[in-house]
């Protein structure tokens, strides 16, 4: 029996755009023979699934799980269209996904692609078939995992924003309200020690220009811009928000009221950064008539 080499995997898989683990396995049921792998992954619907890979899939949705409040999951999947993203095979598979990211804890995007599934497939398996069944391009884009004493989750708008935070101290319901909050507000930072020196600087070049533009006293311009950069600071760091609930009170505020304190929180929004599939309604039904 020949054996199955890393550069074959990559080159049928490169061929096929199928999951590595389904081209080892092709390669092994046939030999080695590429031309026969090739067809076995056809005829298992995997390759099909490859000729998919090359659409943009911006589309989609953040889900999230949540065991005991002491671990919480954040999940982005996302589709090539908002019509998939709202099938209620879509939604029970990324919860199902969800929920195995909580149960199993891998490490990364990479490593749960081997985890296996409740009905015996590893998740990269599970993905094909469901890329399959529905007929568009699926992607695992990313997940946070959270552990600790206090966690939460919260997913806005159908799926199309998704929380999770770890509190130190306060309640459940502190934690809840957190999550809303971040949802809402989007801070880019949690406090004043982990805002990046570069987006401050660059922000006070924008002030700078500004400034100058406006006229301003070149003597004037570095205070104004000091009293600027810390109005910044308050907008973009969680802690000095004011709580979307009670805007009387900032977060630092509210948390000091409960004896808590975040100790981390990620935030998705779905489709952030991703390029959407930009396409008129001519060019599709002439797409259509020509297949």
């Amino acid at each position: 029996m020949a054996q199955v080499t890393a550069a074959m995997v990559k080159e049928l898989r490169e061929k096929t755009g199928a999951g590595m683990m389904d081209c080892k396995k092709a390669l092994g049921e046939v030999d080695g023979n590429m031309e026969e792998a090739i067809e076995f992954l056809r005829k298992k619907g995997l390759a099909a699934a490859a000729k998919k890979s090359g659409r943009i899939a911006a589309e989609g949705a953040v889900v999230a799980s949540l065991k005991d409040n002491k671990s919480g999951v954040i999940l982005e999947v996302n589709s090539e269209t908002d019509f998939v993203a709202k099938n209620d095979g879509f939604k029970d598979f990324t919860q199902e996904l969800a929920d195995l990211i909580i149960e199993k804890n891998p490490a990364d995007v990479d490593a749960f692609m081997a985890v296996q599934a409740a009905n015996g497939q590893t998740v990269e398996e599970y993905l094909n078939t469901m890329v399959a069944k529905i007929g568009e391009k699926l992607t695992l884009r990313r997940f946070t995992k959270l552990d600790g004493n206090n966690v939460s989750t919260y997913i806005h708008m159908g799926g199309k924003i998704g929380v999770v935070v770890n509190l130190e101290g306060g309640n459940e319901e502190l934690a809840k309200d957190i999550c809303l909050h971040i949802a809402a507000s989007n801070p880019k930072y949690l406090d004043e020690s982990f805002v990046d020196a570069d987006y401050i600087e660059k922000e006070k070049e924008i002030f700078a220009a500004k400034l100058a533009e406006q006229g301003k006293p070149e003597k004037m311009i570095p205070n104004i811009i000091k009293g600027q950069v810390s109005k910044l600071l308050k907008e973009v760091c969680l802690v000095s928000q004011p709580f979307v609930k009670n805007p009387d009170v900032t977060i630092a505020q509210l948390l000091a009221d409960n004896g808590a304190k975040i100790v981390t929180y990620t935030r998705y929004e779905m489709g952030e950064g991703l390029e959407k599939k930009q396409e008129n309604f001519a060019e599709e039904v002439a797409k259509q008539l020509q297949k």
